[in-house]
């Protein structure tokens, strides 16, 4: 389905929001299986496009059933911007990019792009990034945006990013300085939603469905976005596809489901990148410590396929 149709849709949507080294392609093809209706890569930097890295390359193939699928991208370079826009233009599995507006790690600060753009010093500058991607790309273009970088903006923010063309808005409800400190503060999200006429798609602190039925109520937003609540919880769309509660068969399908899909990606690499998952699915299982001893010190991905099968 089209993001055009998606957002025209008059249920509730479920997105995944990226995660740098969480969400690559074995994970999102499996969130997407089990009722994520639409993701997005890891956020990738305009620069890495702009200049063809190969690894970059490969983070922004998508799985074949990841329909719509979003670009997200990082920019501080105007000329980068473009260029990595134009890049992406040429794709045609790529159906629109999302402008990352959001993240708080230090690294993004000092680079100046993500959440510091948000910062009053940097408005122009903002205006100038969205304009060029805007202009330029053929595709549709969303932004993700926190609530401000010290103070609250979103208001203002959302509503410029609305006159600059962005087709929605997925608003995470904290402060970049906030990092993931304290409550996410819906009451905000609530007054972005009333304030501008494209969706917005709410995020932050969203763990289970009774969680996101309350947001989705309380704010009127269009959606929710799930990004840490989906790590050791793929199956939180399920959930939410099926309005409560999976059975144990479920979760283990989905499971097996990822493991497959990481070695298909990965190859025999993909059981030593798979054990953090591991290490947060075992969480509460009997003999979690058991489990977690074997598959730390296996490699071979049919031994840990039946680990996985007797434990789970």
């Amino acid at each position: 389905m089209s993001i055009s149709n998606l957002l025209k849709s008059s249920e509730p949507l479920f997105f995944l929001a990226p995660l740098a080294g969480y969400t690559d392609l074995p994970f999102r093809s499996v969130v997407k299986k089990f009722g994520c209706d639409m993701t997005f890569s890891e956020m990738i930097n305009v620069n890495a496009i702009a200049y063809n890295n190969e690894k970059t390359k490969k983070m922004m193939i998508k799985s074949p059933i990841e329909e719509p699928y979003f670009i997200q991208i990082a920019a501080n370079n105007i000329e980068n911007a473009i260029k990595a826009v134009e890049i992406i233009n040429e794709n045609d599995e790529i159906e629109g990019i999302d402008i990352n507006l959001g993240c708080p790690v230090n690294k993004a600060r000092r680079s100046g792009y993500g959440g510091v753009l948000l910062k009053e010093e940097n408005k122009e500058l903002l205006k100038e990034i969205i304009t060029a991607i805007v202009k330029t790309s053929k595709k549709p273009v969303s932004a993700k945006i926190r609530l401000g970088f010290d103070e609250i903006v979103a208001v203002e923010r959302a509503k410029m990013l609305e006159d600059l063309g962005i087709k929605f808005i997925t608003i995470h409800g904290r402060t970049v300085k906030q990092m993931y400190k304290g409550q996410a503060n819906y009451e905000e999200i609530k007054k972005l939603v009333e304030a501008v006429n494209i969706p917005v798609i709410a995020n932050g602190d969203i763990t289970n469905y009774e969680k996101a039925k309350q947001v989705l109520e309380y704010t009127n937003a269009k959606g929710v976005a799930i990004g840490r609540g989906a790590i050791g919880h793929p199956w939180i769309f399920l959930e939410m596809k099926q309005n409560g509660e999976i059975t144990p068969e479920q979760k283990k399908e989905v499971l097996l489901e990822h493991f497959d899909q990481m070695i298909k990606w990965y190859g025999e690499y993909g059981v030593i990148l798979f054990r953090k998952h591991l290490h947060q699915y075992s969480k509460g299982i009997p003999k979690a410590s058991e489990f977690r001893s074997k598959i730390n010190e296996e490699t071979n991905p049919e031994v840990v396929r039946n680990l996985i099968e007797e434990y789970f």
